[in-house]
């Protein structure tokens, strides 16, 4: 596997394209006080959670409906304004900066709820609700939507980057999920691609195209989503184990055998002590998997048993169960929390995040090489895992000032991806490129995969307004 071309990407290359005045008018005639070029809301919208930095956008338009959204692209075409959508900004590689200048279209007011046929097991939303949202408003129809990346995400959000998380080992991502979209396209046009029916063959696949383009084809004002039947059983635990590798190998031999677990996450040490201090729990301060079950009652406490006879087998203890609902809201928000919790670990400082994902044979090797790493630069970091299906994620905490633990973060998270793409994964696997993962994508793909994805690119958005510099390099070097 080639190394990428360049040594790591630092920091986003800045080309703001001039902004209109003329433009910035008409936005503001036509949506009055929904337009703002207030500084403060324009750095709200100009952030993400990952660590690069960039000016903000030109403007700010508050969409409240698909026509709102396609006004504000038609105006943006007319005069040659990137376009850069916004759900609720807790993406982690950088999606949201505008690196090209532009303006952000903020769908967070599109947060209806607009048809649950619970008969087909599915439901169309507006982009602007959040998975919590969703399922509180579909909860009395005994279903749920199952994607869970952590984050109160917006769905329109997941669309785009291809979102999972925690429930991806049973319930998939959301490519597997997402069946119909309606779309914005770069000349303001409203397109719908794919339909309420479980499968179909006409045509080109465009749902599967839009569903992780991150906002570089389209803005999405309609999604259509998978719902589930809420299980009869759940049952979570949590396993400690004496270090990383038994822990993962425990996940492994789980995997292997064909349990249908619904969740397994690795928590790592550092992680641990950090969700103790931030959510006032009292895990063991080992290596830890927290673990959910889905079934019959039956089917749970069989499934729950020969976990538990696994884990023993790699030196796993202190099995212990959250039988109540409360129980695992609090474990799952406290894993949730992880992120956050290890910022706090070190007050001041910012997170270099990577994620990446190997085939299931391939996990132990790359965590274990990605941890022994780290212990030997001695940089402070976490580590969390949806090491279910192979994902797992490495947070390198810096001084956001200091240039020297800038480039060494960079340079594990370089190590890191580079192991994971020689032991057949990929790059992602569920933060999506955005910045930062754009040169691993081209060793990942290769440049006539990178050349395709360009023409698409260039046919479908010819004067490149949305979210430009994102994914890809426009230009081929």
């Amino acid at each position: 596997m080639n190394a990428p071309a360049t040594s790591q990407r630092l920091l986003p290359e800045i080309h703001q394209r001039a902004v209109p005045p003329a433009f910035i008018e008409a936005l503001k005639a036509h949506f009055g006080e929904r337009c703002s070029t207030a500084l403060a809301v324009r750095e709200q919208h100009g952030r993400d959670e990952s660590s690069f930095e960039a000016p903000p956008p030109a403007a700010v338009v508050f969409a409240e409906s698909t026509g709102d959204v396609a006004m504000a692209v038609k105006l943006a075409a007319a005069h040659r304004v990137p376009v850069i959508p916004f759900g609720v900004g807790s993406s982690l590689e950088g999606h949201l900066l505008a690196v090209q200048g532009g303006i952000s279209i903020d769908v967070s007011r599109m947060n209806k709820v607009l048809s649950v046929n619970a008969e087909d097991l599915t439901v169309t939303v507006q982009p602007g609700v959040t998975r919590k949202q969703l399922n509180d408003e579909i909860k009395s129809t005994g279903l749920f939507f199952p994607i869970d990346p952590g984050a109160d995400a917006s769905i329109g959000g997941m669309a785009a980057t291809r979102a999972s998380g925690t429930n991806a080992v049973r319930y998939g991502t959301m490519r597997e999920n997402v069946l119909a979209l309606e779309v914005v396209t770069a000349s303001g046009e409203v397109i719908r691609t794919g339909t309420r029916a479980k499968k179909s063959s006409a045509g080109y696949d465009l749902t599967r195209l839009l569903v992780g383009s991150e906002g570089t084809l389209g803005v999405i004002t309609e999604v259509t989503v998978k719902l589930y039947p809420l299980p009869e059983a759940i049952s979570a635990a949590t396993c400690s184990f004496p270090d990383i590798e038994a822990a993962v190998r425990c996940t492994i031999q789980i995997i292997q055998m064909g349990v249908p677990i619904a969740r397994v996450e690795l928590i790592d040490a550092n992680t641990v002590r950090a969700v103790n201090a931030h959510s006032k729990l009292t895990l063991r301060q080992e290596p830890l998997l927290l673990m959910e079950f889905h079934g019959s009652p039956a089917s749970v406490k069989e499934q729950a048993e020969l976990v538990q006879e696994i884990a023993g087998e790699h030196g796993g203890q202190a099995f212990e169960w959250a039988s109540t609902p409360e129980e695992r809201t609090r474990l799952w928000t406290a894993r949730h929390m992880a992120y956050f919790a290890g910022l706090q670990s070190r007050p001041g400082s910012r997170a270099i995040t990577t994620d990446a994902c190997v085939p299931i044979s391939q996990l132990a090797t790359a965590v274990v090489e990605s941890v022994r790493e780290a212990e030997a630069d001695g940089i402070p970091y976490f580590l969390v895992g949806h090491v279910g299906d192979g994902n797992f994620h490495m947070g390198y905490l810096i001084d956001p000032d200091s240039a020297s633990q800038r480039a060494a973060a960079e340079q594990l998270n370089h190590q890191l991806v580079t192991r994971a793409l020689a032991l057949g994964g990929t790059c992602t696997g569920e933060h999506g490129v955005g910045l930062h993962k754009m040169d691993f994508l081209v060793s990942e793909t290769g440049s006539g995969a990178i050349a395709m994805m360009r023409a698409i690119k260039q046919a479908l958005d010819p004067h490149n307004i949305m979210n430009p510099g994102k994914i890809f390099s426009n230009s081929p070097p």
